[in-house]
């Protein structure tokens, strides 16, 4: 492997360890030290870290580390939309029985860990499960340039969960079954069916991410909050007409 393509491992691996915070301004003799890799190599990494997004040169302060805000939440998220619906419904076509049953042993694997009690060696567990599942259905399109622009945005995707949605023990069960549910629709070979269920979680994700409540937490919310607010302004006309001596 190339002292380059080295450089670039470290630097992930430092960026996803958290030795390498998002929005964090480095020098290239500060990279050297947190990868050990030469100077050199880290020259000629710098340009492919700023292709790939994951540093920027801020003028007059030099190299900032990319930053988790609105801004890359959804553009991480719409492209994983873009690839992993077309990826589903695809796999949903082509792939071996054999496949479905894999994830779907290595899902309920890990549900019926949970009932056990949830582990940080579990949580490590789901999030590999949860990571797999996913990069099995983007690279068995068989498409070298999907797959290496999929790799990069997991990147950002696993700095986004960092700082908003990381899988922490309440979100062990769920995730797991909302997986489980995509195996079901590409199992039952429907490619709309597929796109759609895979669709549906990405989105769940990204408006974790953003904060966004669930659909049911928002409809509950306007129950809640509708009756209140119509009550006084019906009870003010009513008492305004009567006492102008009736509607116009």
């Amino acid at each position: 492997m190339k002292l380059r393509d080295q450089a670039y491992q470290r630097f992930t691996h430092g960026l996803l360890a958290r030795e390498i915070r998002a929005g964090q301004f480095v020098s290239q003799r500060e990279l050297v030290a947190i990868t050990g890799m030469p100077l050199g190599a880290i020259r000629e990494l710098i340009p492919r870290l700023e292709a790939d997004g994951l540093i920027r040169t801020v003028p007059q302060r030099g190299m900032q580390v990319a930053q988790v805000d609105v801004a890359l939440i959804r553009n991480a998220f719409e492209l994983r939309l873009i690839i992993e619906r077309e990826a589903a419904a695809r796999f949903a076509e082509n792939a071996p029985v054999a496949e479905f049953d894999r994830l779907e042993a290595a899902h309920a694997a890990v549900i019926a860990a949970a009932a056990k009690g949830v582990t940080p060696a579990l949580i490590a567990k789901a999030q590999a499960t949860d990571d797999g599942l996913h990069a099995t259905i983007v690279d068995a399109l068989r498409n070298e340039i999907v797959s290496s622009a999929y790799r990069v945005n997991s990147i950002k995707i696993r700095l986004i969960r960092q700082a908003q949605t990381r899988l922490d023990a309440d979100l062990v069960v769920p995730v797991m079954q909302e997986h489980l549910k995509i195996v079901a629709a590409l199992r039952s070979r429907d490619p709309a069916r597929a796109a759609a269920a895979i669709g549906e979680h990405i989105e769940a994700a990204r408006n974790r991410a953003l904060g966004v409540p669930p659909p049911q937490a928002r409809a509950d919310a306007t129950v809640r909050v509708a009756p209140r607010a119509a009550r006084p302004k019906t009870t003010h006309r009513a008492s305004a007409r009567g006492n102008r001596g009736g509607a116009r």
